[in-house]
């Protein structure tokens, strides 16, 4: 439902000029130097998902032992920053699933994720969260405010790095695509249902 590339060149120039009696020389040169520019498109393009900023991947390092998933997420750190691919993922989470169970959030997450690694969609999280027309939460290019302090919030970053780092099998399994069972999308006719929790139906 729902690339972001990243380019851009800034070029500076030094000309030193010297001139003597019987000679004259130039000297150029440019230096390129990156700048984050996010330009969201449709179309496919190659890019890895950026890995976590060091803090959260020491947090993430070992995954908790659990025997269920209530358990995992209780467990798992919901403090600490999250890079920004990390933020998109827990904002679908929250914005689409916070009133689910956590079966459900996590759900969400990994259609995001799969979206992320199939050549289908754009092959970021923020690529797939942003992609024009796939998620009704984003309204003009951009997220809506989450309450930072809210337990729904913390329950949507720790679901994030546990589907991140696979840490939990998720219902969901390979599915693209989810609805609400409350409305009737005519595409859903062409897929196959992989899983429905409470509200949503998960497809392929």
């Amino acid at each position: 439902m729902l690339v972001a590339s990243f380019a851009g060149l800034e070029e500076t120039g030094a000309t030193a000029f010297a001139a003597e009696a019987n000679a004259e020389s130039i000297v150029s040169e440019t230096a390129l130097t990156d700048e984050v520019v996010p330009v969201f498109v449709e179309g496919e393009v190659v890019q890895e998902v950026p890995a976590e900023p060091e803090s959260d991947q020491e947090i993430l390092v070992d995954a908790p032992q659990a025997e269920t998933l209530h358990q995992l997420v209780q467990s798992v750190p919901s403090s600490g920053k999250l890079s920004e691919e990390m933020r998109c993922l827990a904002g679908a989470i929250y914005f689409e699933a916070r009133g689910e169970p956590l079966e459900g959030q996590l759900a969400v997450a990994q259609v995001v994720i799969n979206r992320s690694e199939s050549r289908q969609f754009p092959s970021s999280y923020c690529g797939v969260v942003y992609q024009r027309a796939q998620f009704s939460f984003v309204r003009g290019g951009s997220m809506p405010q989450i309450k930072q302090g809210s337990a729904a919030w913390k329950r949507a970053k720790s679901i994030a790095r546990i589907a991140h780092q696979g840490m939990w099998e998720s219902e969901a399994d390979d599915s693209l695509y989810f609805h609400a069972n409350y409305v009737r999308p005519s595409w859903a006719k062409r897929k196959t249902a992989r899983a429905t929790i409470k509200t949503h139906i998960f497809y392929r």
